[in-house]
């Protein structure tokens, strides 16, 4: 029988996690691993390999159908429904598709977070204008999503992702459908917030960026950890 996990540090840990969509088949399989608060992790490997669905276990978007995750000292695989949005607060997340409302403006997107949590106005237009001077675009922020060009939108996505200060970032492949410059302005700002403390985990298909920024990176096929180039995966 396997014993559970403690319930302390470090900040993430999943304790032999698999999911399953199908019977017979894994998304995931029977993953184990640990990350420290303030640590930057890319995630990498062919698509299928199971990037998307740790992030959004993670993000509590999808529950395993096996093992523990315990983030923050909580096992979030027990988490009732009602304790979900509390949960999602702390997270930031960064979507390849950007899912923005195209016909609001760009401080109505960023700010729609901190308005469900019933933010005073002032205290939202404060926080919205900082988060957009950090991206570069307060001088857009009343302008609808939709006028903006691509890059501008993933900006904005990221704006949405960092505005609660969030002490998780997650982001999903967040430069793979920008040129080159603007896929280094957005990793750059990534960057930085895991610069200031926030956990950073980023799925991505671009080695020459994993190369660029030298973090930790795991190698996922096949729904399981392959490689893990820097602090060790747990044994299982």
């Amino acid at each position: 029988m396997r014993r559970e996990p403690p319930v302390t540090d470090p900040f993430v840990r999943m304790y032999h996690v698999s999911k399953s969509y199908m019977a017979g088949t894994f998304a995931l399989h029977d993953v184990s691993l640990e990350v420290d608060r303030g640590e930057f992790v890319f995630l990498t490997g062919p698509s299928g390999a199971g990037k998307t669905t740790l992030l959004k276990l993670l993000f509590a978007a999808e529950r395993p159908s096996e093992g523990q995750i315990i983030l923050r000292g909580r096992n979030i695989t027990r988490l009732r429904e009602y304790g979900i949005p509390a949960l999602r607060r702390r997270i930031g997340v960064v979507f390849q598709d950007f899912k923005l409302l195209g016909h609001r403006s760009v401080e109505e997107n960023v700010g729609m977070a901190l308005e469900v949590r019933g933010t005073p106005p002032r205290e939202i237009r404060s926080r919205v204008f900082r988060v957009l001077k950090q991206v570069g675009l307060q001088h857009r922020r009343y302008h609808r999503a939709e006028a903006l060009s691509g890059g501008e939108q993933q900006r904005v996505a990221l704006a949405r992702a960092l505005v609660n200060d969030p002490e998780l970032l997650l982001a999903d492949e967040p430069t793979g459908n920008l040129d080159p410059e603007l896929t280094l302005e957005i990793m750059d700002l990534i960057a930085s917030a895991g610069a200031r403390g926030t956990t950073v985990v980023v799925a991505t298909h671009d080695l020459s960026l994993i190369d660029r920024y030298a973090k930790r990176t795991l190698h996922l096929e096949a729904g399981c950890v392959k490689r893990d180039a820097g602090a060790a995966a747990i044994s299982a």
